[in-house]
């Protein structure tokens, strides 16, 4: 059931317990150094499907019960804290002691845990710039629901995926690849059910301001062995950006109080030195639940109003909106006062459609093939100069989502932003 964030905190990397931290004591075979942590050179290209036959017995490790050599340090600093559970309040632990690591270094970790699975699909950045170039260097924000770990093993009922591909030790480690391939300036996060023994001690350590807000009712507790509740994840580098302000929202609908939350948090840029707000949010899903999304994205908009000052301080929105873009509260955000456009409508040739889907899953009742996440931005005050394009039918593969190769039944969505050096002009 679920541990105190304290006691868990020690077991960031259960998985790699016995795994070598430097990469001359690497086995010959691994002793090559990992790929350069960009979008255009994962590991390698590959269609999904099971791990390579003859295959070594995996150890399956309960969550947060050992140590990795590397995280060990974790232990000894926190071991005293007392970490209030209260859900309610914002959840931050004090990361300033603990040594920095490269992530480098995580990547390795990461390949020698993944090294008996399929290679990480290959993506690549669509050049979107109409401008010229920008004077400061762009803003990287990376949006995704990775997949609670209680609801995947638990609840979700992914009938064609083997229950072997969703096994934490390894699936955060390709969560955790993801990542950093990509290198985000800002990562939005839902279904995170292992904050505290997992992204908090880790990203804190890569640089990383780290916010958590569950939910105050989440359906992870329902399952048996499962880490806590989740919720949304807002973390940014703290060497680019200042934080000025952060909410914990939680969304309401007709009044009364709901399952659903969001951060948001207004962040002054070091380089230009201007504000921007950022935040995160995850709203009610299931069919019939329509208005209720409707009801809530209203509030969220109106809680946004007044945190941008009526659309004064540039915003970016990520989430997962468990809609459609056939639904009103799809159509409450492109129409809203604070000027806000998709930015992955400019993947498409016109610049006015979503991508065909952002999830992709088969279930008990069926194939199940959505487009529910979004990056929102001020189109007035805010460009977006590149978007990593989606993986494709074939490399997603009949299976679908999620698979050995890809841990979560959501697509991560990356976008480059720049500031636009008139926004009045445009509003």
């Amino acid at each position: 059931m679920y541990q105190s964030p304290a006691r868990c905190l020690c077991s960031a990397l259960p998985a790699l317990c016995c795994a070598p931290t430097s990469a001359s004591l690497l086995p010959p075979r691994s002793r090559a150094a990992p790929p350069p942590l960009g979008p255009a050179t994962p590991r390698a290209a590959a269609a999904g499907g099971p791990p390579a036959p003859g295959a070594l017995p995996r150890t399956v490790c309960s969550m947060g019960n050992s140590t990795s050599r590397l995280y060990s340090a974790l232990a000894k600093t926190l071991s005293s804290s007392t970490v209030s559970q209260h859900q309610d309040c914002l959840e931050q632990l004090d990361s300033a002691r603990l040594d920095p690591i490269d992530p480098k270094d995580l990547l390795e970790e990461c390949q020698i845990v993944l090294q008996k699975r399929p290679p990480r699909f290959q993506r690549d950045f669509v050049d979107l710039k109409k401008n010229a170039a920008s004077n400061h260097r762009p803003i990287r924000v990376m949006q995704w629901n990775i997949l609670a770990q209680a609801l995947g093993e638990g609840k979700d009922n992914f009938v064609q995926c083997p229950m072997e591909a969703l096994k934490w030790e390894e699936r955060k480690c390709l969560i955790l690849e993801e990542i950093l391939a990509y290198k985000p300036d800002i990562l939005c996060l839902q279904e995170v059910d292992h904050y505290f023994d997992t992204f908090e001690p880790l990203l804190s350590r890569l640089g990383y301001q780290c916010t958590f807000f569950p939910k105050p009712w989440s359906p992870c507790l329902d399952v048996e062995q499962n880490n806590g509740p989740d919720g949304c994840a807002l973390f940014f580098l703290k060497d680019r950006f200042e934080l000025i302000n952060s909410a914990n929202i939680r969304l309401t609908a007709m009044k009364l109080k709901t399952n659903q939350v969001a951060i948001a948090q207004t962040l002054k840029c070091h380089e230009t030195g201007r504000l921007f707000c950022i935040a995160v949010t995850h709203l009610k899903a299931r069919t019939g639940w329509e208005r209720f999304r409707s009801a809530q994205g209203c509030d969220l908009l109106q809680n946004l109003k007044n945190i941008t000052q009526g659309a004064k301080i540039p915003l970016i929105i990520c989430g997962d909106f468990n809609a459609e873009p056939t639904e009103e509260v799809y159509r409450e955000f492109s129409n809203s006062s604070l000027n806000l456009n998709s930015a992955y409508k400019l993947l498409s040739p016109d610049g006015q459609s979503e991508p065909p889907y952002t999830t992709w899953k088969i279930r008990p009742s069926g194939e199940c093939r959505h487009t529910l996440d979004y990056i929102w931005y001020s189109q007035h005050a805010l460009n977006v100069n590149s978007a990593l394009g989606l993986l494709t039918e074939e490399q997603i593969g009949p299976n679908r989502l999620p698979s050995f190769n890809y841990p979560s039944d959501h697509l991560s969505l990356v976008c480059d932003f720049s500031f636009n050096p008139d926004p009045d002009r445009l509003l």
